[in-house]
């Protein structure tokens, strides 16, 4: 046989070129939509899909998998609320948002808080009875900001392209620089960089909210007018219960006092009113309890036993369970203890609410009775939304909370994350930046006086200490489920937002 003859496995040019798989593009919907916020009837906009985020690489062609110098990696999943009769969009505010887990959706803030549909629940907020609705928002911000829903990668329908690993974008820095790529991206497109700009942010999106706050003004020179915190953890360390970290046990304490409170088991003088309650937890913390847990062993005798009292006296638990924990009551141990005498538990995002174990001797709740709350009606809600109404289709799982982004790929050299000093730096360099935070009095995953000491640390200038503002409600993590709250954040939210664009000239 000669060499001419010689079988190859070769194929031909454009067999090879038609294997490729193609270059994912955008995928978007725009529908037409109305809703009346304080009496005014407003038409709107919703662009809702995936966008494609590119990264640049050196050189270009088939070999690096890229077009232009531009390589795909992620499509990134949106709903954009635009109000319709704008003229001039560098008046327009626009707000980005986006919530934490680390692995969430944005559905929380989108069908809770901030969009024109919201889920119907009760007016405490409790589970209704399937199947589940939506109904208009009369406490929408889309009368003062267009609006722009984002799912980081893993989360919703946001997904890597093919070739690329999940993983790379469940670091924290890799998150911050892919959701702040995708806001630079929408701003470029959508002609947005001269509009106000806000970014809001429940739990871990708020730790994402004050590390992209340093993110686009360094990388993007995109600075921004405020941050809406709801829900902060900034300093992880304020929320680990690790040995020889004694820090949340005294910042969680005003929590638990506040949730003894609603579920009455303080004394009456403590019973009376929840401010003063909280109050006179806060002083205990600050004061002889964070001076004991200094003190460690060398604590003993009769100044050991009226901590001891103290504490249980502000907890609803006994002396005798607060002495066999060392003083030092953890979250999970908590939700357990307090109402064990009636088999029940509470919510660790929300602890007004109590759920039924089949242990009642266990050291941990079977399930948070506060996640499972919300999590069928916004669950069911959203995906019924997106195709009926936003008439954006997928056969993906819109993935409303998922593990497999839990917890963030650490990038701290086995320190506690903690972008407080990003965010002081960024308020240090813009000082016309504005931070709003919500606190919820009855929220056990992010309590507010672990948020106070952290913004107290910061390190801020004085003359910066005016750009912080700090309101509470009688709710929990997702403060806006109770609808007084609800009512009342939408003010606040409000307020902050016209406070923080400059006037008309």
């Amino acid at each position: 046989m000669s060499a001419t003859d010689q079988p190859t496995t070769d194929k031909p040019t454009a067999d090879r070129q038609a294997e490729k798989p193609a270059e994912p593009q955008d995928n978007l919907s725009i529908t037409q939509h109305t809703v009346t916020l304080g009496g005014q009837t407003i038409r709107y906009t919703v662009t809702t899909g995936t966008l494609v985020l590119k990264e640049e690489v050196e050189g270009k062609g088939e070999k690096e998998g890229a077009s232009e110098g531009h390589k795909p990696k992620a499509t990134f999943f949106f709903a954009a609320y635009t109000r319709d009769d704008v003229n001039d969009l560098a008046r327009r505010p626009v707000t980005f948002s986006f919530n934490g887990g680390p692995g969430s959706s944005s559905v929380w803030l989108h069908l809770g808080l901030l969009g024109p549909r919201r889920v119907w629940l009760d007016e405490v907020g409790n589970l209704p009875q399937p199947p589940y609705r939506l109904v208009e928002n009369e406490h929408s911000l889309l009368d003062l900001t267009d609006l722009v829903f984002i799912d980081p990668v893993s989360t919703g329908y946001s997904r890597p392209v093919v070739g690329e690993k999940a993983r790379e974008f469940h670091g924290f820095r890799k998150d911050i620089e892919s959701v702040g790529d995708f806001i630079r991206l929408y701003c470029s497109r959508y002609r947005r960089w001269t509009s106000p700009k806000f970014l809001i942010g429940e739990s871990y999106g708020t730790t994402r909210a004050a590390g992209l706050s340093g993110y686009l003004q360094e990388r993007h020179g995109l600075f921004l007018n405020g941050l809406m915190l709801v829900s902060v953890i900034l300093n992880v360390q304020t929320a680990r219960f690790d040995a020889g970290n004694d820090l949340p046990y005294i910042l969680f304490l005003p929590t638990y006092t506040a949730t003894a409170w609603y579920h009455q088991r303080l004394p009456p003088d403590l019973q009376a009113d929840l401010r003063a309650a909280v109050r006179a937890a806060e002083d205990f913390a600050l004061g002889p309890y964070a001076t004991a847990l200094l003190h460690g062993a060398a604590l003993t005798g009769e100044a050991r036993r009226a901590v001891a009292e103290q504490l249980a006296r502000l907890t609803g638990l006994s002396v005798d369970y607060v002495e066999r924990t060392d003083l030092r009551i953890n979250i999970m141990r908590f939700v357990k203890e307090l109402l064990r005498d009636q088999g029940r538990t509470v919510g660790r995002l929300d602890s007004r609410f109590k759920g039924f174990d089949r242990d009642a001797a266990g050291e941990s709740f079977e399930y948070d009775p506060s996640l499972v709350n919300v999590l069928g009606p916004y669950t069911a809600a959203f995906n019924d939304y997106v195709r009926g109404e936003l008439k954006f289709e997928s056969d993906l799982p819109y993935e409303i909370l998922t593990e497999r982004v839990w917890p963030w790929r650490s990038d701290h050299d086995g320190q506690y994350l903690n972008v407080a000093d990003t965010l002081r730096q960024a308020l240090s360099q813009n000082p016309h930046l504005r931070v709003f935070v919500a606190n919820g009095y009855y929220d056990l995953a992010t309590p507010h006086f672990a948020t106070e000491y952290t913004l107290n640390h910061l390190g801020l200038a004085p003359s910066l200490q005016g750009n912080l503002s700090l309101r509470y409600y009688e709710a929990g993590h997702m403060m806006y489920i109770h609808q007084p709250s609800l009512a009342q954040l939408r003010t606040d939210l409000a307020a902050f937002v016209q406070g923080a664009v400059p006037p008309a000239d």
